[in-house]
């Protein structure tokens, strides 16, 4: 039985641990928080798309979580899912990464082949890992194997899960790459293999970059088609008819997730260091969905005064807080700049997520609201963040006295929608 060990487990390397464990791998979670580890050895998952069930039976298929980066002395493959914020100025921060590969050059002992999913800026995987790993005499492709393959988990996504999504992979030598490919084909049903690793780390980088740049797109189209009185929503519902050539992107109140508001500066970042000038599409996609927060503030301004109303004092209900649609995660949710901007302005704010029990907003914590029919009816106004499952949008437009969509799921002539 081969041994696995995945460093990180979090949303990407839990899931990597499961679809490995179910395909006959010995898997070992190493993990820097002794929290985490103690929970899943317990069979109490920290991840939404690994409920506890699933992962009672990877336990009882021989995973185990642990804190001893020794575990990495009997892996035959290492896999690295480890965070990667920005850091001061918009820069990478790539402590974890270093730290998970100063682990893995002190205890690596096999001919082993390591991989690094974390997102980040192209010439990583060659510039820091490869170097910590040829330390003490080792030799890529002699001693060790060497690759990238960024993560595409999509939180929440029950179409599109690791095991049927397919799998980019770049070797920092051809021979490294078929070793990964090998390695991901036991468990993923379509690997592809790339040139190397920077056009891999690059890839994931594309694919974002792309997202954000489309999304800022609409959401300046939303800002000014408010100003000519055209409905933005029916505008990409009629564009999207079109077989070819194009694809709907949705205006919001900004963006949220680990993956678009990170990894387009990662590649700004990269332009800029390797060519001494910005990716201009990025600097004008980020200035674009940043001001979203502050422009949903101003139109429910301008709602409640055409009510007769003043933002300060006002009660403000928020629903949704998480970054996307159904699931709990708040990371970068645009939720909190904009609640920001409301109690800014003198709004009392309150929220409801069925997801979310606490939220923690300008260093105060609050409680979702426990009767959302009464919370709507209380409130002066009602702000759509996110169109959870569970939300009657039609029952809490008939209640709210105002209502303000920021996501286009509304319908009626009474609708105000971003």
């Amino acid at each position: 039985m081969k041994e696995l060990v995945v460093i990180g487990q979090g949303y990407v390397g839990l899931p990597l641990s499961q679809a490995a464990s179910k395909a006959g791998f010995k898997v070992t979670g190493l993990d820097v928080s002794a929290e985490i580890v103690r929970d899943l050895n317990s069979g109490s998952s920290h991840v939404e798309d690994i409920p506890d069930e699933d992962l009672k039976a990877m336990l009882e298929s021989g995973y185990q979580a642990t804190t001893d980066s020794t575990a990495i002395q009997d892996a035959d493959v290492v896999v690295v899912c480890v965070p990667t914020p920005l850091g001061d100025a918009g820069r990478p921060d790539l402590g974890a990464v270093e730290s998970a590969t100063a682990a893995v050059a002190e205890n690596l002992t096999k001919k082993s082949l390591v991989v690094l999913e974390s997102t980040t800026y192209p010439g990583t995987t060659e510039e820091v890992l490869l170097p910590a790993l040829e330390e003490k005499g080792r030799e890529i492709d002699v001693d060790f194997h060497l690759a990238f393959s960024p993560e595409r988990i999509d939180p929440g996504n029950t179409t599109y899960r690791l095991e049927n999504t397919p799998k980019v992979v770049g070797g920092v030598t051809a021979k490294s790459g078929d070793q990964a490919v090998a390695f991901y084909s036991e468990f993923i049903e379509e690997v592809v293999k790339v040139k190397g690793a920077k056009e891999a780390e690059t890839a994931k980088l594309l694919e974002n970059t792309y997202r954000h740049i489309n999304i800022g797109l609409v959401n300046e189209m939303a800002k000014f088609s408010h100003e000519l009185d055209i409905d933005i929503w029916e505008v990409i519902k009629a564009a999207k008819t079109k077989p070819f050539g194009f694809q709907a992107f949705y205006p919001g109140p900004g963006v949220g997730g680990h993956c678009i508001p990170i990894d387009p500066s990662y590649l700004n970042y990269s332009v800029r260091k390797a060519l001494g000038h910005p990716f201009r599409f990025v600097d004008l996609a980020e200035d674009i969905n940043n001001s979203m927060p502050n422009y949903v503030v101003q139109r429910v301004q301008d709602l409640l005064n055409e009510d007769q109303k003043s933002l300060s004092g006002s009660n403000v209900l928020l629903l949704g807080v998480s970054y996307k649609s159904n699931i709990a995660d708040q990371r970068h949710s645009p939720a909190v700049p904009v609640g920001h901007g409301l109690a800014a302005k003198g709004a009392i704010i309150s929220y409801h997520d069925a997801n979310v029990p606490t939220w923690e907003l300008d260093g105060q914590e609050h409680e979702s609201v426990a009767d959302l029919d009464q919370a709507v009816q209380d409130a002066d106004i009602v702000i759509l963040l996110q169109a959870h499952r569970e939300y009657d949008l039609q029952d809490i437009g008939a209640k709210a006295r105002l209502l303000f969509d920021t996501r286009g799921a509304t319908t009626g002539e009474n609708a105000h929608v971003l």
